[in-house]
């Protein structure tokens, strides 16, 4: 098959995907964002003969505009501008997940300092207020008191963009200085990790260290659930133990049976290089091996490119 590769940079989990297609011989079309056109009227010859699409931008409006694009232009691409859209948006993405009925943590929205003063004294002490546009951790603030909350807010306030005067509020869960990342491929697990620190955030991007997790039958129908409701894809699950565990199956990597767990995001441009280097399932080709089952899904429901 064809793939088009859609980036703004080659990272490490780029060159694994890259890697991945090469020694099997499929064709692969890398697309530079930064440099790319998107007509309204005719499709970019770049497109022209591609089986699928891979966007992995990093820009989140670059994502959502290139993916509606190419929707537009009748090209299968992973994930769909729908998901994206979605997940981008952390307000789109809990709506989708209480809709679905999925556990996620409890959240208010409001649009006035005054108003998410209140929001937050709802919840009390600690509470946690989050951008609704952002990832890796950044702008995330864990708020302790109603002197941090003022100060936040006033300045969230004046920061200037819009989104910045949204102000998504969230409890605080009291994880067990851990959280739960799951690759899926339209809700069927690839593989886990547990992601620890002494910090209250636990992004492996923030430096937490990694372990294997084994998904129990919750997480997986969680999981499942998860990804049915934001559109399906390859996405990255990220879920919190609700309670902490006193054991485990295996140095700490995997809860109990019958663990509760809440969904709090769900990501359409995941990153997975610190996911291949804690398990041993070989992620890149996993994610191919999908890959080559979505193009040949597309094929057979007779989908072409709009010349």
């Amino acid at each position: 098959m064809k793939v088009g590769i859609l980036y703004s940079r080659i990272r490490k989990d780029e060159k694994l995907l890259l890697n991945e297609l090469r020694e099997r011989d499929h064709e692969v079309e890398k697309i530079d964002v930064r440099k790319q056109e998107f007509d309204v009227g005719e499709v970019p010859e770049e497109f022209s003969e591609v089986d699928v699409v891979v966007d992995r931008c990093l820009a989140t409006s670059r994502s959502l505009y290139a993916t509606k694009f190419l929707e537009a232009y009748g090209v299968p691409v992973i994930n769909s501008h729908e998901t994206a859209e979605i997940c981008a948006d952390k307000v789109k993405n809990s709506l989708a997940l209480e809709e679905a009925g999925v556990p996620t943590p409890a959240t208010k929205v409001a649009f006035t300092k005054e108003t998410a003063m209140d929001a937050i004294e709802s919840f009390g002490y600690p509470c946690v207020l989050k951008p609704v546009v952002g990832s890796w951790g950044r702008l995330m603030a864990k708020i302790d008191s109603p002197d941090a909350a003022e100060a936040i807010l006033e300045h969230k306030a004046t920061l200037g963009h819009y989104e910045h005067k949204v102000f998504y509020v969230q409890e605080f869960v009291e994880k067990p200085g851990r959280d739960i990342r799951v690759l899926a491929a339209d809700g069927e697990p690839i593989a886990g990790m547990v992601r620890s620190s002494d910090h209250w955030i636990t992004n492996a991007a923030k430096g937490a260290e990694t372990d294997v997790f084994e998904p129990d039958d919750e997480a997986r129908k969680l999981v499942a659930q998860a990804s049915d409701a934001v559109g399906g894809g390859l996405l990255g699950i990220d879920l919190m133990e609700t309670e902490d565990v006193s054991e485990s199956h295996s140095e700490g990597s995997q809860t109990e049976s019958g663990q509760r767990y809440t969904v709090h995001e769900v990501n359409h441009t995941v990153e997975f290089k610190a996911l291949d280097g804690a398990v041993d399932t070989d992620v890149a080709a996993t994610v191919v091996d999908w890959l080559e089952t979505k193009a040949v899904d597309a094929a057979d429901e007779g989908l072409e490119v709009t010349h």
